[in-house]
């Protein structure tokens, strides 16, 4: 009934392009959880070593430390929930370059990832998807 009714109403595409946001943004989730590991630096951990789910990908302290002298160090890693930095188009070229908006790289012990255009625009969609 559900489909005839949307049928009748023109609504297939719109059906369509939610289950495929709806897909980006589970491939996007993947991708951070399990592949890029996001939340080891840019989620806080409680007392016991487990992530503080309120605070999931909101930015932290990093937990660890280099063991020879780099200067060049972040201490701390910025939040990545809904992305308050950067647009999507510029949050995926980062995820495909390295580079910054204003040109810079990260700081060490940020990776310069060099995903491809979907798996950039599926993480991106993810983080957009999170409250900041």
């Amino acid at each position: 009934l559900l489909l005839l009714t949307t049928l009748a109403l023109g609504g297939l595409p719109a059906l369509r392009a939610a289950d495929e946001s709806g897909a980006l943004v589970a491939r996007g989730e993947y991708i951070v959880k399990r592949v890029g590991l996001c939340s080891d630096c840019h989620a806080p951990r409680n007392e016991r070593g487990e992530f503080i789910t309120a605070q999931w990908l909101k930015g932290s302290a990093l937990p660890f430390a280099p063991t020879v002298p780099m200067p060049a160090w972040a201490n701390a890693a910025p939040g990545i929930a809904g992305l308050p930095t950067m647009t999507s188009d510029q949050a995926v070229n980062f995820l495909m370059t390295g580079v910054r908006p204003d040109g810079s790289r990260p700081r060490p012990p940020m990776p310069p990832f060099r995903m491809d255009q979907a798996d950039a625009r599926a993480v991106v969609a993810y983080l957009k998807s999170l409250q900041p």
